[in-house]
């Protein structure tokens, strides 16, 4: 008679190396907040067992109760089945030591501005882009989805109130949630609106933005686990999905202060949108896990369109 797996896996290193094994041999996709199999199964299943989700080594000999057994081993086999990322599963996203509340109203926290916020760019270094951090008094996170970025950047910009939007209801109800879980609603403000449309003529020291660019093409070969997220979050519209990239280098210099910056994720789309703008002096930053898939543009610099 075969044994059930719960009777014999004892340990957490025991369900971790059941787990990566059956990831692998099912063919998952990753790379929504998890880089591989080892990272997706280590965050199910300490994320599920409510232990530090950093290092799984302190814990991996620990014995399991049967009760948690059965429970991994079924958020294990969910994962596979439904190809749900893991996130979506647990309603939980990490970035940059915080925790986010997520669900499929929003896309996965995973932008490469988060560690660009907290890197020496920002108020030291060779490469400054902004020399003081406590001066900044505006911020806008445009595109906001789950409010991550937004969040992170009333933490690094202390004296700064952050205005975040985004064109989808569902998104900011998710936003509004990790708002008020940080209890930042005073230096928070939500704004639904497409784009710029959203805040008026406000003006901003800084503007962060991860916003759709995912081409139609790509669109139509995505995964099952990234077509899990919301297709508005990442369909960046034209055929190099560049139009709404395209739409907020037309419009932020009206929405910067003088001497203002803006930074925005666009994946793999440096030559298309330097071929498109070769007149626009981008800066192209690089992080550990990206090369210039992020760039900055000054308010001035964006006077050359």
């Amino acid at each position: 008679m075969t044994q059930n797996p719960a009777d014999q896996l004892l340990t957490i290193r025991d369900v971790l190396r059941f787990a990566v094994s059956r990831f692998n041999a099912e063919g998952l996709t990753f790379g929504q907040g998890t880089a591989d199999a080892v990272e997706e199964a280590v965050f199910l299943i300490l994320e599920t067992l409510r232990l530090p989700v950093e290092d799984v080594n302190p814990w991996a000999d620990a014995r399991l109760t049967r009760a948690e057994r059965v429970r991994l081993l079924d958020l294990i086999e969910t994962r596979i089945s439904t190809r749900r990322p893991a996130a979506y599963l647990l309603n939980k996203a990490y970035m940059h030591g915080e925790s986010f509340y997520v669900d499929e109203r929003v896309l996965i926290p995973r932008s490469f501005i988060g560690e660009l916020l907290f890197s020496d760019l920002i108020g030291g270094g060779d490469m400054n882009l902004i020399d003081d951090a406590d001066a900044v008094s505006s911020v806008l996170d445009l595109c906001t989805g789950s409010g991550c970025l937004a969040i992170l950047a009333a933490r690094v910009f202390q004296h700064a109130q952050v205005d975040a939007v985004d064109i989808s209801a569902d998104a900011l109800a998710v936003a509004t949630r990790n708002v008020g879980d940080k209890k930042l609603e005073e230096r928070i403000e939500l704004f639904q609106g497409d784009l710029f449309s959203g805040i008026g003529k406000r003006r901003y020291d800084l503007i962060i933005s991860n916003p759709p660019y995912v081409a139609e093409v790509e669109m139509d070969a995505l995964p099952e686990e990234f077509r899990a997220e919301p297709a508005l979050a990442l369909a960046g519209g034209g055929e190099e999905g560049m139009a709404i990239v395209t739409r907020i280098l037309e419009e932020a210099a009206e929405h910067l202060t003088e001497g203002g910056g803006l930074m925005c994720e666009i994946g793999q789309a440096r030559a298309a949108i330097e071929a498109m703008f070769p007149e626009l002096p981008l800066v192209w930053l690089d992080t550990a896990g990206s090369q210039s898939e992020v760039f900055w543009i000054t308010r001035e610099g964006l006077g050359a369109l």
